[in-house]
C-alpha cells in the first residue's frame, strides 16, 4: 500500500510540475503580470502534454488540481497536498 501512495504521489508531483510550466508558458505569451488570475487548469490544455482523453492530466489518486494567480508559489495545487506522502510541489 505504500509503494502505491508514493507511486501516486510522484505521478501527482510530476502533473503538477508540467501543469505549472503550461501556466508559466501561457503567462509569457499572452503577457499576464505576476499576480494575474488563472481563469482555469484548461487554459493551460495546449501547452502540456495532454493524457489519452485529450485533457489536462488528473491526479492519480482522486484529488483535484486548482490553480492560484501567476507568480505565486505554488501556482497549482493538489487538494492531497496534506497525505503522506504529500502532493505537492518541493
Amino acid at each position: 500500500i505504500k509503494a502505491r501512495a508514493t507511486a501516486q504521489a510522484n505521478a501527482c508531483i510530476s502533473n503538477l510540475r508540467q501543469i505549472e510550466a503550461g501556466i508559466n508558458q501561457w503567462a509569457l505569451e499572452t503577457g499576464q503580470p505576476s499576480g494575474a488570475s488563472i481563469p482555469g487548469i484548461s487554459t493551460v490544455s495546449a501547452y502540456i502534454k495532454l493524457n489519452s482523453a485529450s485533457s489536462v492530466p488528473s491526479c492519480p489518486a482522486d484529488g483535484t488540481y486548482s490553480v492560484t494567480s501567476v507568480g505565486v508559489v505554488p501556482q497549482v495545487e493538489c487538494s492531497l497536498s496534506t497525505l503522506t506522502p504529500p502532493h505537492a510541489l518541493p
